[in-house]
């Protein structure tokens, strides 16, 4: 008896010596993306749903629970994520590493200058490098390296974990890329600035966007010049995040023909959109039927 209860224990004490590691992302994008590199050495939770508008999230203590356990605190930077401190500094979790994946990302759109005028700008740049899939080459690069200052033994498995990801997006980007290049130079409308990486990378013009500045309703008079724009340019999308109301970007439909496209900025922001390639693959398919 006393040697089955001492096997016993030596088998507790093996199963909890490999505890997984704590990961909190602020996207299920990151979510997506950790749990594909951390395989069963991680347990990832995340903030924000897929149609959730991620500039603006409730501050809850049930998310200041999620990081009270937390080893890691993944974000976007850039100041997306303008409530996260105030999740770090009601979590009391002094262990807790808060790592920006942006700092290796060459940012688009940064401000000369800042004021109210500009309405909700971004002074360090903008923050949706996430939907240029290329980017993820340095988000996996620093999730790794997050990881592996956590549990540096594991460093050679999140690093294979990693690249075998990266193989199969690389692959995809090809193919998206394939795709989308007959229709470069095309002209899209969208309803906010998520989507510059993403044009920059398909060589798509955004010839407008449905805010007159981020953050502020469109006018009468924005209404009007964009309608005339449609028009003279021939524009044949409208492109609106999930978590944005339509009726103005309808309005718009309605008045020049165009239509109205809601793509997926995160995973979860459609049905479609299960994980981070399935989410590119459906903004891509969709958005190539429409413009052709």
């Amino acid at each position: 008896m006393r040697r089955i209860l001492l096997g016993l224990v030596l088998v507790a004490i093996a199963a909890t010596g490999s505890a997984a590691i704590r990961v909190v992302t602020s996207l299920p994008d990151l979510a997506d993306i950790v749990q594909r590199i951390g395989g069963d050495r991680v347990k990832v939770d995340c903030i924000v749903r897929g149609d959730q508008n991620p500039h603006f999230i409730e501050v809850k203590p049930s998310y200041m629970m999620k990081l009270r356990s937390a080893d890691l605190f993944l974000t976007i930077g850039l100041e997306l994520e303008l409530w996260a401190p105030q999740l770090v500094d009601g979590s009391r979790n002094a262990a807790l590493r808060v790592v920006d994946l942006s700092r290796g990302i060459e940012k688009m759109e940064v401000p000369a200058r800042v004021d109210a005028s500009l309405g909700d700008v971004h002074p360090f740049g903008n923050p949706h490098y996430w939907l240029d899939p290329r980017n993820m080459r340095v988000v996996c690069g620093e999730i790794v390296d997050a990881l592996a200052q956590v549990e540096p033994a594991e460093e050679k498995f999140f690093r294979g974990n990693a690249e075998a990801w990266l193989r199969t997006l690389d692959g995809k980007i090809a193919e998206w890329e394939q795709t989308m290049k007959p229709l470069a130079g095309r002209k899209v409308i969208t309803f906010h600035k998520s989507w510059s990486y993403f044009a920059r990378w398909l060589g798509l013009v955004i010839a407008d966007q449905v805010e007159p500045k981020p953050g502020i309703a469109p006018s009468p008079s924005h209404t009007a010049e964009l309608i005339n724009k449609i028009r003279q340019g021939g524009i044949k999308v409208i492109i609106v995040e999930p978590f944005y109301d339509a009726s103005a970007p309808a309005k718009l439909a309605d008045a020049t023909g165009a239509s109205v496209l809601r793509l997926a900025t995160s995973v979860g922001g459609v049905p479609e959109a299960t994980d981070y390639v399935a989410m590119m693959d459906y903004n891509v398919k969709t958005l190539r039927e429409a413009l052709r």
